[in-house]
């Protein structure tokens, strides 16, 4: 039987996705929006996740190394142990507000589909470097070009980076910084760290 995806069986226009950033969501309390964008184009689309998934997303996204493995690095492991690849993931449909997506798994010549949350379809396309694909029937639907403070669009430069902003950490030395850094990485205080590492990088630009 030949091996089909969603997208294929349902002749999807494939449209490759990169992630812009995380934020704060303001519709839902303790909730953060992860928002993707088209690779050639201004569309964006928003997507509400809960704070595990948006975790798992941002240490991978701020090159952040965890004491012990979250979920998502054991799941990567085991399938690297066992020689299954991730080689994309697919949001195949959007429903009453929720995303659907697949991972498009291949391990020798078996190809499989898995059915799985889009928040933790992200944060495993992170881990295993693979593209990120929608249908250009979603971005019709839920796209939306944003714009910055200055009213500009959000252009791919600005991919997986966080305005510079002062923080309590401004009068440490940059080892002051790296010694905190590694204790709140021991701690798995996540939010911490990524606050750290924005200081730590804005004082090398």
């Amino acid at each position: 039987m030949l091996f089909t995806t969603f997208a294929e069986r349902h002749g999807m226009q494939k449209v490759r996705l990169n992630i812009l950033g995380l934020s704060v969501s303001q519709t839902q309390s303790g909730a953060y929006a992860l928002v993707l964008t088209e690779e050639n184009g201004d569309r964006r689309i928003p997507i509400i996740i809960g704070p595990v998934e948006a975790q798992a997303i941002a240490i991978q996204l701020e090159g952040l190394k965890p004491p012990r493995p979250l979920t998502h690095d054991l799941f990567k492991n085991l399938a690297s142990v066992f020689e299954i690849k991730i080689e994309e993931v697919i949001i195949y449909k959007l429903e009453e507000g929720i995303f659907y997506s697949e991972l498009i798994c291949t391990s020798g010549e078996k190809h499989v589909r898995i059915d799985s949350r889009t928040s933790d379809a992200v944060a495993l396309a992170l881990r295993f470097k693979c593209p990120i694909y929608t249908s250009e029937e979603i971005l019709q639907k839920a796209g939306i070009v944003l714009e910055d403070e200055q009213g500009f669009g959000i252009g791919k430069e600005k991919e997986h980076k966080r305005p510079p902003r002062e923080t309590e950490y401004k009068n440490y030395t940059i080892a002051e910084l790296n010694e905190l850094l590694k204790e709140a990485i021991t701690n798995e205080d996540y939010e911490r760290a990524s606050t750290i590492r924005d200081e730590i990088t804005r004082r090398k630009k």
